[in-house]
């Protein structure tokens, strides 16, 4: 199985005042293309720095990250953003859609980023909004929507691209039981059909959905297991 992923020798510092903050301290990881893989920690282990760096969102201080072929470690701020836009898609806690767009209007803009002509962008959306079962709710804004409904958008935003890798941040952590299973199996669905996905949760109940579970403490790699679940 090739690596979409592969990440040497990482190491991330903040300064905070006079202190250096050692958030990553020296991380080799690789992840193949079609895993599903959580990645799991305490507050303050690391994760969020190892997730902003896995998403292209933030760069280490040391070491080298291949994504997908490219060695991003040392691109400029406007060329990680052409990285992010193509290879990867982002599912986040807090939905981060736009309120005044429409659900359509959000799905589309990864495609306005790329340049899609605007015919073809109306269509992709729509498509993926009924592939997540939101096909009658296009019009609706964020505030019309539930919090499922709202995530099922934020999941079709992240796929319009179809990115190498979808980056989940506590996809489920402001949902119901109920609709976090119904997230849940969104995720394995689209994992089913060839995609890569990086689950980024405490939650022992949402990790054990992974096939590979990778834990973090104080910025090293404590365990990377398949996970005995699955």
């Amino acid at each position: 199985m090739s690596k979409i992923i592969e990440i040497k020798d990482i190491v991330k510092n903040y300064q905070v005042g006079t202190v250096i903050v050692r958030a990553l301290r020296t991380i080799s990881l690789d992840i193949n293309k079609n895993e599903f893989v959580a990645l799991m920690g305490p507050s303050g282990s690391g994760k969020s720095t190892l997730m902003n760096i896995l998403g292209c969102l933030d760069t280490a201080t040391k070491g080298k990250y291949i994504l997908n072929g490219t060695d991003v470690s040392k691109l400029e701020d406007n060329q990680l953003a052409e990285i992010r836009n193509k290879e990867i898609g982002f599912i986040f806690q807090t939905f981060n859609l736009l309120p005044r767009y429409t659900a359509h209007e959000n799905v589309m803009l990864p495609l306005i980023y790329a340049g899609v002509p605007k015919v073809e962008r109306e269509k992709l959306a729509s498509d993926m909004l009924d592939l997540v079962g939101l096909g009658d709710r296009m019009k609706h804004k964020p505030n019309e929507l539930s919090g499922g409904q709202r995530q099922r958008v934020a999941i079709a935003r992240a796929m319009i691209n179809n990115p190498s890798i979808i980056l989940a941040d506590e996809p489920t952590g402001n949902l119901d039981s109920k609709t976090s299973i119904d997230i849940l199996n969104l995720l394995k669905d689209i994992h089913s059909k060839g995609n890569t996905v990086i689950l980024v949760t405490h939650e022992e109940d949402i990790a054990k959905n992974a096939h590979r579970i990778i834990r973090l403490l104080d910025g090293e790699i404590a365990s990377d297991k398949p996970n005995k679940h699955q």
